[in-house]
């Protein structure tokens, strides 16, 4: 079984996204929520929640299914972050110039499997 959750438009830019992400990706979902709740980076909230959101949407998906549901069998097997539209805004400087700056978006993408569904890896020391 697999259930995915998307945020998007998060005003995340993609760069500090994609730190947060790297440090969850392959962990179980409860375990990568409490990476999430203690960690010191701003995207990390929003990330959670997404989290959290793919954890419930693998919970309905089973209750539609009619196959149990464990929580702790969860495992983020796919989770990788997009940029999305860039705002520019415009800073008054110094002699009548003006900067533009650039205010980042990201498009969040968590993709919670079951252990079971998970594809099998072969190791590279036991094909011999």
């Amino acid at each position: 079984m697999e259930a995915k959750a998307k945020a998007r438009y998060l005003r995340v830019t993609p760069r500090k996204a994609r730190r947060v992400i790297d440090l969850i990706r392959g962990q179980q979902a409860t375990e990568a929520l409490a990476v999430l709740k203690f960690a010191e980076q701003s995207a990390s909230d929003p990330i959670y929640k997404l989290v959290a959101s793919g954890i419930a949407n693998a919970r309905v998906r089973a209750d539609e299914e009619g196959v149990a549901f464990d929580e702790n069998e969860l495992v983020i097997s796919e989770a990788f972050v997009d940029e999305g539209p860039t705002m520019k805004r415009f800073r008054p400087r110094a002699q009548g110039r003006a900067f533009r700056i650039e205010k980042r978006t990201s498009h969040v993408t968590v993709v919670l499997a079951s252990g079971d569904d998970l594809p099998q890896r072969k190791s590279r020391k036991g094909n011999r």
